[in-house]
């Protein structure tokens, strides 16, 4: 007869997963055991749980199929809940299981107890706790399935003890994703189609809901003559060979997309919720369309709400359009756009002589340098400004982040993931030196499991994105700094091939060896701390933030930043 553990790895197994990723403990050894002796699948051996979850999180991300992540009872499992958080909001299938405390001493408050079925509630669709072997077939397959058709996370609680117990042979089943074609009625396709009809100045603003649509898209957007903006999720399913693209929009966009939202008629959304309600314009008719219907009118009032996937949404408004004649609105916006997109490489130039190096300039040499279906991972914060400005799209590039979540050091956990899928392509994280460290123990996790990463440091000694909004509300940057060592010797101590470099001139020829590398690597980039970041838009709320930031600096005996401030940035303004 089989253990309960054995009969979880024959399921998944047969499920096609391929690896699992967690930090072993006594309360997972009937899994790992079972694990040893299948000897089908990979053990990725993390340094830290949140990694863990955050690498399952990138797998099921690019693969589209379930992940599989582990923790140990209490604190081990507890540590998941970050990259759990990450994957729920980013609406990827992922398979957690925490393990629990042995079932006699539940409720006992036994050493590491936990309620692991309450802590994991918000971040998950399903999470449950097995207390008999009998229970553990039907219950693995539920939560297999609320995992993969709702595209969240599944939680299964499982004690130790539960795990190592004996139980009828079951068989297996694997679980089939559906792909069902979701289409609005013929009278709210008419509605809106007669909306779009009717104007000359419509704008699409497109999502990570756009992907697999690419070339339905394109065709409404000429037959609506219609400039596209897209989400920082939907930059790597729309930005690629994409004539009528005009950027990003948002906090992290520029002023091309803010500009073609902005002066629309009608605004037409794919497959997005993006969240800044301060982005959306504000006499424009809305039409948004979502597979969700309860996504539909949570950022701004709609006018026309379609449910339906955009794939088949598109095709459809497209079938009821002609091609507009009137193209002004268009190419007004693409002319707009090709001037934003000359500043912004205008700023990707290397500094001059001693000066700390631009960090446009790094993510720019990095785009020109990777492979073309290259995977990029991006920090939050300042890199994956950078990212959405400098990394361009291709149709098998992929660009993941935690965009929804919005969590620090993700860039090197997701890579991990993404690495672990294929070995042989090449992935690149853009990491921020806060990131970085935070999550430093993973570059061990890279060398123990030989996964040959590639990881950008942009190294500016401080909490950049934060001490941005700090200068934005008005507030002297307080609490920011960080005292880094030299990542590149961290790098080589950890063993990865480690690089470090302060000057520009240096940089282009260091980044080509970096990617040519055989192995983990790690770039430790010296930028600029005081390149700013500009929103698409100034606020007068912003302006007077700056102004307030300005003379509290002065006044706090710290005016030689104003004088660094505006060395680094006067080539923004003019």
């Amino acid at each position: 007869m089989p253990t309960v553990a054995e009969h979880m790895i024959e399921q998944f197994h047969t499920q096609g997963v391929k690896r699992i990723y967690g930090v072993p403990g006594d309360s997972l050894n009937g899994l790992t055991d079972a694990l040893r002796e299948n000897g089908e699948m990979e053990w990725i051996h993390h340094r830290h749980e949140e990694g863990a979850a955050f690498a399952a999180t990138a797998e099921a991300e690019l693969t589209g199929e379930l992940a599989v992540c582990v923790g140990s009872c209490g604190p081990g499992n507890l540590h998941l809940i970050n990259g759990l958080y990450d994957a729920q909001r980013s609406r990827v299938p992922v398979l957690a299981i925490a393990a629990q405390i042995p079932t006699e001493e539940i409720g006992s408050n036994y050493f590491q107890e936990t309620q692991p079925i309450e802590i994991f509630r918000g971040c998950s669709v399903y999470a449950e706790q097995v207390s008999d072997p009998k229970q553990l077939p039907r219950m693995l397959r539920i939560a297999m399935r609320e995992a993969i058709e709702k595209r969240g996370v599944a939680v299964l609680v499982i004690s130790g003890d539960v795990a190592l117990s004996q139980m009828e042979r079951t068989g297996t089943q694997a679980i089939v994703k559906t792909n069902p074609r979701v289409l609005p009625a013929p009278e709210e396709l008419a509605r809106a189609a007669q909306l779009l009809q009717g104007s000359s100045k419509v704008t699409i603003l497109a999502g990570a809901g756009t992907a697999g649509a690419h070339a339905e898209v394109m065709e409404l957007a000429d037959k609506l003559a219609a400039p596209i903006v897209h989400s920082m999720r939907g930059k790597e399913h729309i930005e690629y060979d994409n004539p009528f693209d005009v950027g990003m929009t948002g906090l992290l966009g520029f002023a091309s997309g803010y500009r073609a939202i902005d002066e629309c008629e009608v605004l037409l959304m794919l497959g997005t919720d993006f969240p800044y309600q301060q982005f959306y314009p504000q006499h424009a008719s809305i039409i948004q369309v979502d597979l969700r219907g309860e996504q539909l009118g949570r950022r701004t009032t709609v006018d026309v709400p379609l449910v339906g996937t955009v794939k088949d949404t598109a095709t459809a408004l497209s079938a009821l359009l002609p091609r507009q004649a009137k193209r002004k609105h268009l190419n007004d916006a693409l002319e707009h756009y090709a001037k934003t997109r000359t500043k912004l490489d205008e700023l990707a130039t290397p500094s001059r002589g001693k000066a700390a190096i631009h960090p446009q300039y790094l993510a720019r040499l990095i785009d020109l340098a990777a492979d073309q279906d290259a995977i990029f991972t991006a920090d939050v914060g300042s890199p994956v400004i950078w990212a959405a400005r400098y990394l361009s799209m291709t149709e098998d590039r992929r660009l993941l982040g935690s965009f929804n979540h919005g969590s620090m050091a993700n860039a090197l956990c997701h890579a991990l993931g993404a690495q672990a899928i294929d070995r042989n392509r090449q992935v690149i994280a853009f990491a921020g030196d806060g990131g970085l460290a935070m999550m430093l123990g993973e570059l061990l996790t890279a060398t123990q499991n030989k996964l040959p990463i590639k990881v950008v440091v942009f190294n500016n000694s401080s909490l950049n994105f934060v001490e941005l909004e700090m200068k934005a509300a008005g507030f002297v940057t307080y609490a920011t700094e960080l005292e880094n060592p030299d990542f590149g010797a961290v790098a080589n101590a950890a063993g990865l091939k480690g690089f470090r470099v302060e000057d520009s001139a240096q940089l282009e020829a260091t980044v080509k060896e970096f990617l040519a590398h055989d192995g983990p690597a790690l770039l430790d980039v010296v930028t600029d701390r005081q390149e700013m970041s500009m929103p698409p838009s100034i606020k007068v709320e912003q302006a007077k933030g700056f102004a307030l930031y300005a003379i509290r600096t002065v006044l706090s005996g710290r005016g030689d930043e104003l004088f660094d401030l505006a060395k680094t940035n006067w080539r923004q303004m003019f």
